[in-house]
């Protein structure tokens, strides 16, 4: 396993790890509950860590995680759904018609 970076909190940690997921790398986010005990234990441990169960996909996860980081162009065009068609605009990366993920290399 290989960490690969801290989560600014447990929502956008999660986001990463189904981003991730959706391409089809495997990771876990440790970390989720030690928020309560910020205090007892210094801030950089109690941070939500995101780790790659294959260290091999460590180059395309950071790359995922950029491109969802900056979130699309303005101006960005829509997306037409592979599974039924539906047509949606840039920013979203689930088809709200079937509930098929965009394909995270798509642009």
């Amino acid at each position: 396993m290989l960490k690969l970076l801290r989560a600014p909190n447990v929502i956008i940690g999660q986001h990463w790890v189904n981003l991730l997921a959706t391409a089809g790398i495997a990771s876990e986010l440790h970390n989720r509950y030690l928020n309560g005990a910020l205090g007892e234990i210094p801030a950089e441990q109690c941070a939500p860590e995101l780790w790659l169960v294959d260290e091999r996909d460590e180059a395309l996860a950071r790359r995922l995680i950029d491109a969802a980081s900056r979130g699309p162009a303005a101006g960005a065009p829509g997306w037409r759904c592979g599974h039924c068609g539906e047509t949606l605009e840039a920013q979203f990366t689930v088809c709200w018609q079937c509930g098929t993920p965009r394909n995270p290399l798509d642009g």
